[in-house]
Order: structure tokens, then C-alpha cells, then sequence
């Protein structure tokens, strides 16, 4: 089965970039310059940032439905990122490096499969629990911090 992965729409962080450490603050978000690869993945486009590049560390609410499955957590973003991953087939190397909690969420957002998986054991549970005409989207974590990683869709 075919599975699309799609990173964050930048235009939501577009206010962020360029503003003060301060004013940052204030936002409840940091600035970071990366100094160490992997190690600050982004979710606009859904990879590991270069060394020197500036990603900025805030809270988002990857999970809005209205259920008790309604999530936010902290992440990271490319500062100036402009274009969204959005790859068929292809799982992007910060996914497939690290262990992924795979969680599947029906249309009204209620959880109705987890499990975890990394590196080539991650695109057979994709496809596994994209199988399930129950699910309307998957959403990837990275597993050691519970960090929203993206969002899979049927292709």
C-alpha cells in the first residue's frame, strides 16, 4: 500500500523567524544554532538539521481533535524553512534512524493502534496500519522524547 509523509505547513511558523531571543521567550520558544548532527530534527521538512542552521524549539499541538488523544509537545523547526516534506513511499533518514512510535488514529481522532518500530521495520507497520480501513492517518513520534515526528497518509 502506497503511504504519503508529510511535514508541518511552514506558514504557521513564519512569525518566528527573526524574532528577538526575547521575544522568543515570551512566545515559550527557544532559538538554537545546531552544533551536533543528528540531533535537532525538524518537521517542516521532516530531517536532521546541518550543523550551523538555526531551529527554533517550541511548544505545538500536533493532535487537536477534541477526544482524550488532543496532544501537544515540544519540537523543532527550521528557522526561514519554507516548503513542507511531502514524499510518497519514501521514509526520510530522521525517521528511519531512530525508534518511531507509530500511533493510527481513526476520522475523528481517537487512537486505535500503536506500536513501535525503526529503521526497514517502520514501512511494512505503515503499511500494516494503513491496511485498516478504520484509519484515516498515522502519526510518526520519535519514541525517546514522545516528540511529534509527521503525519502518514494513504497516498
Amino acid at each position: 500500500m502506497s503511504f504519503r509523509v508529510l511535514g508541518l505547513d511552514p506558514s504557521q511558523f513564519h512569525g518566528l523567524a527573526g524574532l528577538s531571543d526575547d521575544d522568543l521567550a515570551r512566545a515559550g520558544a527557544r532559538r538554537y544554532v545546531v552544533d551536533t548532527k543528528p540531533g535537532f530534527p525538524d518537521r517542516i521538512e521532516v530531517r536532521d538539521l546541518d550543523v550551523g542552521e538555526t531551529a527554533i524549539l517550541l511548544n505545538y499541538e500536533h493532535q487537536p481533535a477534541r477526544t482524550p488523544y488532543r496532544s501537544r509537545h515540544a519540537i523543532f523547526v527550521r528557522e526561514g524553512a519554507d516548503r513542507a516534506l511531502d514524499v510518497i513511499n519514501l521514509l526520510p533518514e530522521a525517521l528511519r534512524i531512530r525508534l518511531i512510535s507509530l500511533r493510527a488514529f481513526d476520522a475523528s481522532g481517537e487512537m486505535i493502534d500503536a506500536d513501535l518500530a525503526e529503521g526497514e521495520a517502520l514501512a511494512p507497520l505503515i503499511e500494516r496500519f494503513l491496511a485498516n480501513p478504520d484509519v484515516a492517518y498515522l502519526h510518526a513520534h520519535y519514541a525517546k522524547y514522545g516528540c511529534y515526528a509527521a503525519r502518514i497518509e494513504r497516498a
